[in-house]
């Protein structure tokens, strides 16, 4: 395996996942592990279906004005590092973190094409009131991946 990309936020899934890759991998591990953390703007959820594209750039555009967009990068670098930490203690040492932003199940496959992923590794922790909240990520990627998807709870 070349090429492992773990979907990461700051939830106990994305934990889960780092831990997993650890216990399955350390032994053999992957020639690079890609963090990927997405910025969600927009998404198939409640709330953003009642959101238009045109509300959406305005909300964008208001978070750059803001400093908000700031603080979401700085929130993003401080999960990234925190797991790249975790994986180096481990022993894993080619690590590539990358930030996207927008509809998150979408970043993520085109973070798997763009990286050549071999493996995605997700979490799948999500209760049912969450993902008509916030949608269902793990779902959408496992439904759309070209690759082997590992969900982890």
């Amino acid at each position: 395996m070349n090429k492992v990309l773990i979907a990461v936020d700051s939830s106990k899934g994305s934990r889960a996942c780092i831990k997993t890759f650890i216990r399955l991998f350390s032994g053999a591990p992957a020639k690079t592990v890609i963090l990927a953390n997405v910025q969600q703007f927009g998404g198939s959820t409640m709330i953003h279906d009642r959101i238009s594209d045109a509300e959406m750039l305005t909300l964008e555009e208001e978070l750059e004005k803001s400093g908000a967009k700031k603080e979401m990068d700085r929130k993003s670098n401080a999960i990234l590092k925190s797991h790249k930490k975790t994986l180096e203690r481990s022993g894993i040492k080619r690590i590539k973190t990358v930030i996207r932003e927008g509809h998150v199940a979408e970043e993520i496959l085109k973070t798997i094409e763009k990286e050549k992923a071999d493996l995605i590794i997700i979490g799948a922790t999500r209760t049912l009131a969450q993902k008509l909240i916030m949608g269902d990520v793990t779902g959408e990627v496992a439904k759309k991946a070209k690759i082997p998807v590992m969900l982890v709870r």
